[in-house]
């Protein structure tokens, strides 16, 4: 992170969250858990998806790996409408992005749940399947960095941390909110009205959902610092994203590294578990769907325990904290899994937890660039990385298991948790860690 990046959030005047921030957390974080819950429900249903997208023939283990090449495809998207959305975030406002993004998401959302199946259409089924997970790819790449950018500039600089935490954490509880359909959908219902008609459900129901979070998002406003920016006509001229690669590529990178770490703890640890735990270990699918729900939650609690604690501090120190917790915790998971599972859903509790050090992350891009191309910085730099490593690792770790075993998902998450490590020792080693004294100075 750059001074010129950091000093005109230390420079800004003291003060605690009033009604008003707090509102805008409260519709963004809502807004956001609604979107989230359209993007990753996905996932939660891979199993009967495999079964219902390819022709019957096909090898369990290569449906459910076509699966989670469709689910992928919808993180290899993201970098379009990331890069699209935030150069028009930079020009034109936060907040017209932010709505765009959430409208984008909805149609996809409702139109994977009246899709017809390949029993019905042969091919063409998951080449649609395809088509809405790519768009839904496209809609989530523009609205999760163009959120933490909206709520870190509506804040006092000194809260950035539990802003961006607070976002983060409506964004996992889309993550509890999909993962308790499931299984109330699997608890209430047969396999096989599951994949009659059951597994549509949690698709429509999104696309409402998505459709009430553009409503709410109309009683936002435009940040301050956008309007401060407008006003005093220093908006970026030209491509702001041009900017970014001339002036910020070691803000690019630190970013690229500390995404690859929130990307293994989120789409490992709490997507890919619940089937993992099935499909490698045999446990039920309501068990499954329990630790997941337990987890789910932890996270959320997690995310709001990192922010607070990255502001008191520094952001540096809690990303170290976090990421040796997050490295620890997944192998006691996966370790007492592969013992037989007794302590399951209290150690996938306290991995969930862990994986809260994702709320520290946000706040480390934020402020890594500065206002003009902020939007375009975080947003190329987190999606190219998301898109890179979130969209690999699910037939990746399919691989992995088969190739090294049922403890390949707790090594990979382990080997970016050290990532994580490095770039905290680096940030502390290189002086970084003094800008965040600067941000909680009152």
């Amino acid at each position: 992170m750059t001074d010129a990046a950091m000093l005109p959030l230390a420079n800004a005047p003291a003060r605690a969250l009033d009604r008003r921030d707090l509102r805008t957390l409260a519709l963004s974080a809502l807004g956001g858990a609604l979107e989230f819950y359209d993007f990753v429900v996905f996932v939660f249903f891979a199993i009967p998806l495999s079964h219902l997208f390819f022709p019957r023939d096909t090898p369990a283990w290569l449906a459910q790996l076509q699966v989670y090449g469709i689910f992928a495809a919808g993180y290899l998207a993201r970098p379009l409408g990331g890069i699209v959305m935030a150069h028009y975030g930079d020009k034109l406002g936060r907040k017209k992005m932010f709505t765009l993004s959430v409208f984008l998401m909805a149609v996809p959302t409702l139109g994977i749940g009246l899709l017809p199946v390949y029993a019905q259409i042969g091919m063409l089924a998951p080449l649609l399947l395809l088509l809405m997970r790519v768009v839904q790819g496209i809609a989530v790449g523009g609205e999760v960095p163009g959120a933490w950018v909206f709520v870190a500039e509506h804040v006092p600089a000194q809260r950035i941390g539990f802003a961006c935490a607070s976002l983060t954490s409506g964004l996992t509880v889309g993550i509890l909110i999909g993962s308790l359909v499931a299984a109330a959908i699997n608890h209430r219902m047969t396999p096989a009205d599951v994949l009659d008609w059951g597994w549509r459900l949690p698709f429509l129901v999104g696309g409402v959902f998505g459709f009430f979070a553009v409503w709410l998002r109309q009683w936002l406003s435009e940040t301050p610092v956008f309007e401060a920016m407008h006003a005093r006509r220093e908006l970026a001229s030209g491509l702001p994203l041009r900017r970014v690669f001339e002036r910020h590529l070691p803000s690019v990178l630190l970013s690229m590294l500390v995404t690859w770490m929130l990307t293994a703890a989120i789409v490992v640890m709490i997507l890919m578990t619940p089937s993992l735990v099935q499909s490698v270990f045999q446990v039920e699918p309501e068990r499954a769907f329990l630790g997941n729900n337990v987890a789910s939650f932890a996270l959320a609690l997690g995310c709001l325990c990192y922010g607070w604690l990255a502001d008191r501090i520094g952001y540096a120190r809690a990303l170290l904290l976090g990421a040796i917790g997050l490295l620890v915790c997944s192998y006691a998971l996966y370790l007492d899994l592969q013992a037989g599972g007794a302590h399951f859903v209290a150690l996938y509790a306290l991995a969930g937890f862990s994986v809260g050090v994702v709320g520290v992350v946000p706040a480390l891009m934020v402020v890594a660039f500065p206002p003009a191309v902020r939007f375009s910085g975080l947003s190329f730099s987190y999606n190219i990385a998301y898109a890179l490593f979130g969209g690999l690792t699910p037939p990746m770790i399919g691989l992995l298991v088969q190739r090294f075993g049922v403890l390949a998902p707790a090594h990979y998450v382990a080997v970016t948790a050290v990532i994580g490590i490095a770039v905290a020792a680096w940030s502390m080693a290189t002086g970084s860690g003094r800008h965040d004294a600067l941000l909680r100075k009152s």
